[in-house]
């Protein structure tokens, strides 16, 4: 039987086409944390709207907060206000463990990060708990419920994403220093919640 006789330069040919289609699907640029960033600025520019809406309603009232709000404490939104600064310091820890594939400091700084959000709302829910003005009391008061809470909302969504992340890294090899989109896409979102809430604390308790 006459063997089939090989073109070698169509071996050649096909070497570096598959090469070249190897080459475009690792050159293949990766949105992923650009699609992120494009909602993170979607969600700025709601919580800018909530903010300027405050502040035009604190410029043209006589007085603000309006005659009569019971005074704000400050002492356990400062301690919230120090735990969420916290946990931005706890939470890189984690994306630093990963990119030297120590999962198990991944499972640990992102297992605290949760239990900071979570401390942080439970807070946030004692508070509302022991204000003596409601949602309806007058306009300050409804600012500022639709403000801490639409952010606790937020907060809320991010320890649900941490967690998420936190249970995908039980899997084996699902996360490694070259493979971690999920933690980098939580630890982003984290810092957005807890720069958001610094601007509310001013705005809010402090101004």
């Amino acid at each position: 039987m006459q063997g089939s006789i090989v073109d070698p330069t169509q071996v050649e040919l096909n070497h570096h086409a598959g090469g070249a289609i190897a080459n475009s699907h690792e050159a293949h640029p990766d949105h992923r944390i650009f699609g992120l960033i494009v909602f993170l600025v979607a969600e700025s520019m709601i919580f800018l709207g909530l903010f300027a809406a405050y502040l035009t309603f604190r410029a043209v009232y006589p007085e603000w907060p309006p005659v009569g709000t019971p005074e704000r404490e400050l002492l356990l939104p400062g301690v919230n206000t120090l735990i969420l600064i916290g946990s931005s310091f706890v939470i890189h820890n984690a994306e630093s463990a990963i990119k030297q594939n120590n999962v198990k400091g991944l499972r640990l700084w992102f297992g605290v990060t949760a239990l900071m959000g979570i401390i942080f709302l439970a807070g946030q829910l004692y508070e509302y708990s022991h204000l003596e003005f409601g949602l309806k009391t007058n306009l300050y008061a409804s600012t500022f419920y639709v403000l801490t809470g639409f952010h606790g909302l937020h907060v809320l969504l991010g320890v649900g994403l941490i967690l998420a992340v936190l249970g995908r890294s039980l899997q084996q090899n699902h996360y490694s220093d070259e493979h971690h989109f999920g933690v980098e896409a939580a630890e982003i979102y984290w810092h957005f919640v807890d720069v958001v809430w610094i601007v509310l604390f001013i705005l809010l308790y402090l101004i």
